[in-house]
């Protein structure tokens, strides 16, 4: 029997995992030649996309967190190869993964390998794609500040303990977003922009997102006239905080901020007062599950 092929793209991190090696040897039993290359540094995972490209490889494996991922599947995209991605979530938070309805054990998420693959949109902002979610605001703020080391204590759990500690941190940014028959103008504390459903170690930014329909899920938490009251109120009873939300599905927008907003581009940092996000339908060929609530609208391809 001939062998199927795949490359595995790890994180550094984990080389010394002696789960995905055990699930890499399973995998290999089972008929798979699958090798496994790691990143060291920023651009290994571009540089080793193209390397795998151009050694024949059709399918590839992201092996680490969603900055991971974003990389892989934006140089998939880029590439305009016929190559599929399948999904490893190594990270802490593997929000896309979560959303996708991915399995976090390692085996269960190689298995995917035998899915066949479905195409899903990203996002494009700036020259960049993304997979899962723009953010903006306090979340992006939360994100970016929750150290590696409580990460590694606390897991996903690190980002809403960073998010309470800096409570009285909250400020709102003034923003105006345009699209198709859309417009809101005011301060907002979060933003969401994406394909995927949730952001910052699990925040449901875009609860009704999906993948493969064309357009980008839009989420604007307003500032409160009273920001940490409300908030802190919301919270003691039982999280009504989505009702506040302005929610919209479009295949662009337009971003304008006076005083320029930090986007969190799935753990990528990106700042500008002027940003046109777009929709890039079809980009990417991934295996996920024949299930998966990202999915409503792409067709099984193979």
């Amino acid at each position: 029997m001939t062998a199927r092929r795949a490359l595995l793209i790890l994180h550094g991190k984990q080389a010394l995992n002696e789960d995905v090696r055990n699930a890499v040897q399973r995998k290999r039993k089972h008929g798979w030649s699958l090798d496994v290359r790691l990143t060291w540094e920023a651009g290994d995972a571009q540089r080793l996309v193209s390397e795998a490209l151009a050694a024949g490889h059709t399918q590839i494996i992201a092996g680490g967190g969603d900055g991971t991922l974003r990389d892989i599947a934006e140089a998939l995209a880029l590439a305009e190869s016929d190559a599929s991605l399948t999904i490893l979530p190594l990270g802490t938070a593997n929000d896309f993964a979560r959303s996708a309805g991915v399995p976090l054990e390692i085996e269960r998420a190689l298995d995917l390998l035998d899915v066949p693959a479905r195409t899903v949109d990203m996002g494009s902002v700036d020259g960049q794609l993304f997979l899962n979610m723009a953010t903006g605001g306090f979340g992006s703020q939360v994100t970016a500040n929750t150290s590696e080391d409580l990460k590694k204590v606390l897991g996903g759990a690190a980002y809403l303990f960073t998010g309470l500690s800096r409570f009285s941190e909250l400020k709102a940014a003034y923003g105006e977003l345009s699209g198709p028959d859309f417009h809101w103008q005011g301060d907002l504390l979060a933003l969401g922009i994406g394909n995927g459903r949730q952001a910052g170690g699990g925040h449901p930014l875009c609860p009704n997102a999906l993948a493969d329909d064309g357009l980008l899920d839009i989420s604007i938490l307003p500032a409160p006239q009273e920001v940490v009251g409300t908030l802190k109120s919301l919270l003691e009873g039982g999280l009504g905080i989505d009702n506040l939300f302005v929610r919209a599905r479009l295949p662009w927008v337009e971003l304008k901020s006076a005083q320029g907003l930090d986007i969190n581009l799935d753990g990528e940092p990106l700042n500008g007062d002027a940003l046109r996000f777009e929709a890039r339908p079809n980009a990417l060929r991934i295996h996920l599950p024949a299930h998966s609530p990202l999915l409503g609208q792409s067709k099984r391809i193979g």
